[in-house]
């Protein structure tokens, strides 16, 4: 155990994360020059094309008599939680800060994550060869955030500068894993794929005690029992090892079919009686929506394709649902919008459908009269009378540049935030924190925080529970029926902004029909909004010659008696883009 080290980078979004892990793999001669390309460890598509990391991948490297264990970490806030598990994994993490844009707001909250654990901290400083980098700010920035920890790293991970020193330093400074081969077995699952041969493969670090096929383990979160029958570790694919001991990381293949049992975060141990490593918690789905297949005979395939997704992606939650407007469908849940727009992405490419998909709503708490609680995912299921309604709030953090704090706190305080705490990071950088409802910053917030800041703000946040709060349900009726799919949960001073929105907009997406159309929004009985979309004209007269006038008079009559007919028996169908365009209605105050 004396030579191995278990580290992970953390970093923000394309600070060049995966580009320093292609490096070390290069040095280490862990992948041959001939089979190298970019971005190694990003094995998906999407990964590749949006510069993050989406499902970790672990790797092993051997150097200089070392086993040099690379955790990988998801850079995006909604994986927060396997970030943390990945952090559990190591001693020791690379703080990568990009020099051209100095510490964001990410690499603030990975870092403390980082700090909570215990870990050996190693600052490097990426990107040295662009024209725009300040290395002097990025070093000051640094040393505020962790104050004199000795040598500051720099290098150009695209050029290979300085990386071979990175890697010395992880040797020097990262300490060896401590824990007892001859106790009994501990690991921790720090993530887990399904193989359509071997089933679920949970990735794991062994802190006690030694794992080989044959041996009979437990899953403490589940209590359930499992022969392995292979052992191995990664290079970075899967390579089979006679055992994996103490202080290791690899995988195991148990003959599990079911990812839900391997739960990220979780002890596998050898006996139940042996104590759980701490930190383990749920992933729970915190924003639903509904996807519906624009064509009802492709129910069936979008069931098999979440189902498959579901195998790789043990947060994905999903349930069918019927809407009357759109057919059926499932009622998604995800850990955020990254979550929900990655899955949404894979659904159309990888099994080819398309789909319409619903307003995304956070999870709401609901006290009904009678003192029973119920959760709420789903607008339609939004009870009419109720006590008190409960909804998830977030702690914000946001770094900006001094000459945009003004803007960026009326922002966060026209979506209901409240500021919690304010510090500089230099003189030239602050740190906003802000507490606010999970639903405000859901739709066009980050894009407004990139606007208001010409692109230099960050964001991070963590949810911290449920607060009250003055919320009501608003539907869309057209035609006097009500779209179920076009139901919204909304803060109440707000209702009559986004049902005047939703009511214009819907006019200018629903088509002229030969009868006038009524689009209203409303709260109960209640309406707040409403347009009207005039009927197309038939000229009825247009076979009339001259004449008398009383001719033309009894056929627009009989035309205004066949337009009131249609009208009550005239059903008018939503188009499939208005429940995407619906999507970017802004939630904002009037």
């Amino acid at each position: 155990m004396e030579n191995i080290r278990n580290f992970c980078i953390i970093a923000h979004i394309d600070h060049g994360k995966s580009t320093l892990a292609d490096r070390f793999l290069e040095i280490t001669g862990t992948i041959p020059p001939q089979k190298m390309k970019e971005q190694v460890l990003d094995s998906m598509d999407l990964e590749r094309e949006k510069g993050i990391t989406i499902k970790m991948h672990p790797v092993r490297m051997e150097w200089k008599g070392y086993i040099l264990n690379l955790i990988d970490t998801p850079g995006h806030v909604d994986f927060t939680y396997e970030v943390s598990r990945s952090l559990a994994a190591a001693e020791g993490a690379i703080l990568l800060v990009d020099a051209s844009q100095g510490v964001e707001a990410q690499t603030v909250s990975n870092l403390y994550l980082a700090l909570e654990q215990g870990l050996e901290i190693i600052p490097v400083i990426n990107k040295i060869d662009l024209p725009n980098a300040d290395i002097e700010k990025t070093e000051k920035q640094i040393k505020e955030l962790l104050g004199d920890t000795g040598e500051i790293y720099k290098v150009s991970a695209k050029k290979g500068w300085g990386v071979e020193e990175v890697l010395k330093a992880v040797i020097e400074k990262i300490p060896s894993p401590k824990g007892e081969i001859h106790r009994p077995l501990r690991a921790l699952i720090f993530d887990a794929v399904f193989d359509e041969y071997k089933g679920v493969i949970p990735y794991i670090r062994i802190f006690d005690g030694k794992i080989r096929p044959g041996d009979k383990v437990y899953f403490k979160s589940t209590g359930e029992k499992y022969e392995v029958v292979e052992v191995g570790y990664f290079t970075p694919n899967m390579k089979k090892a006679e055992e994996l001991k103490a202080g290791e990381v690899g995988y195991i293949v148990c003959g599990m079919r079911d990812i839900d049992k391997a739960r990220v975060g979780d002890t596998i141990v050898s006996d139940l009686e042996v104590p759980a490593l701490p930190g383990y918690r749920e992933p729970k789905p915190f924003i639903f929506a509904g996807f519906y297949p624009i064509l009802p005979a492709d129910y069936e395939k979008l069931t098999k394709a979440l189902q498959k997704l579901k195998l790789n992606d043990a947060s994905l939650f999903f349930s069918p649902e019927y809407s009357p407007a759109l057919g059926p469908g499932f009622r998604c849940g995800f850990l955020g919008l990254l979550h929900m727009e990655i899955v949404k992405e894979r659904l159309k490419r990888e099994f080819g459908l398309d789909l319409v998909i619903t307003v995304p709503q956070v999870k709401y708490k609901v006290v009904l009269r009678n003192g029973e609680e119920r959760e709420v995912k789903s607008p339609k299921d939004f009870p009419d009378i109720y006590l008190k309604v409960y909804e998830p709030f977030v702690r914000m953090e946001i770094l900006t540049p001094k000459e945009f704090i003004g803007s960026l706190m009326k922002l966060c305080e026209e979506r209901r935030g409240k500021q919690i705490n304010f510090q500089f990071l230099d003189e030239n950088t602050a740190i906003l924190e802000y507490e606010i409802p999970l639903s405000e910053i859901l739709f066009d917030f980050y894009d407004k925080l990139k606007s208001f800041s010409r692109g230099y703000a960050s964001m991070d946040y963590e949810i911290i529970g449920y607060r009250e709060a003055d919320v009501v349900k608003l539907d869309i009726l057209v035609m006097g029926q009500k779209v179920d799919a076009l139901s919204v949960i909304v803060p109440r001073q707000k209702a009559y902004y986004v049902g005047r929105e939703m009511t214009q907009k819907l006019r200018k997406l629903i088509p002229r029909q030969l009868f006038e159309v009524s689009i209203q929004a409303a709260i109960g009985k209640k309406v707040i909004s409403k347009e009207r979309i005039p009927p197309l004209r038939k000229d009825v007269t247009a076979k009339c010659y001259g004449g008398d006038i009383t001719r033309k008079m009894k056929l627009l009559e009989k035309q205004k008696e066949g337009k009131k007919r249609m009208k009550k028996i005239g059903r008018v169908e939503v188009p499939p883009e208005a429940f995407a365009v619906l999507l970017s209605v802004e939630k904002k105050g009037g």
